[in-house]
């Protein structure tokens, strides 16, 4: 029998349109099940009832409109929600949690492409998340053109581009270089991953990372269990 479990670890996906996050995401989650850890398995926007019902109202553009000021709001209200009813209680339990993007996301969408006030975002943040704060957050870069590439073959020509892919090519690259720019100033906490690979050898990489910058959350859990 194993002794009480370990803190849970909260672990993030970020990057640009079509650079795998939800691909990947389930990938690593189905890894660490497979050693017996227990996995909520989330995204944002989203994660919880009230958050998905903001998703469909951000990914549509209706609040695009009140500019990047109130889709901040919008992201900061279904971020509070997801925290306080998905990822903050699963990380109490013990369980990891893995995100399909989180609040990086906001700092590159809103913050750099949106150019919103720093001090506004940082202080929606504080009030967003607290001190619930990833262990680990994996940065999938992949150049601009090619993830707006996969983003239209993956929805197909039938389905319309979200809010954020009719965005032009300068946005997007913006946002891969706000995404690097994170990974630098948080080098403790970030890792880039090249996405320009093949998935297989991508979920290697990934799993490379988490790996080794949780060797030990990871072991004691193998203990605990």
């Amino acid at each position: 029998m194993g002794g009480a479990p370990a803190q849970g670890r909260f672990i993030t996906l970020e990057g640009g349109e079509g650079a795998g996050k939800s691909v990947q995401a389930r990938r690593l989650a189905g890894r660490l099940r497979e050693r017996g850890l227990a996995v909520v398995l989330t995204r944002e926007p989203g994660g919880s009832p009230g958050a998905e019902a903001l998703r469909e109202v951000i990914l549509s553009g209706a609040a695009a409109r009140f500019g990047a000021v109130g889709e901040a709001l919008l992201f900061s209200a279904a971020r509070i929600d997801h925290v306080d009813n998905t990822i903050a209680p699963a990380l109490r339990r013990g369980d990891w949690v893995v995100c399909d993007r989180f609040a990086d996301s906001t700092r590159a969408y809103q913050g750099v492409a949106g150019q919103l006030d720093p001090d506004l975002l940082a202080a929606l943040e504080r009030v967003a998340i607290g001190a619930c704060r990833p262990d680990l957050t994996l940065i999938l870069d992949l150049p601009a053109a090619e993830g707006l590439a996969r983003a239209a073959a993956r929805r197909g020509h039938a389905a319309a581009a979200d809010r954020f892919e009719r965005e032009g090519l300068a946005f997007h690259e913006t946002l891969r270089q706000a995404f690097l720019s994170i990974a630098r100033a948080e080098p403790e906490r970030c890792a880039v991953i090249d996405a320009s690979a093949g998935e297989d050898v991508v979920a290697e990489a990934i799993w490379a990372v988490a790996r080794e910058r949780l060797a030990g959350a990871l072991d004691e859990e193998a203990k605990a269990r």
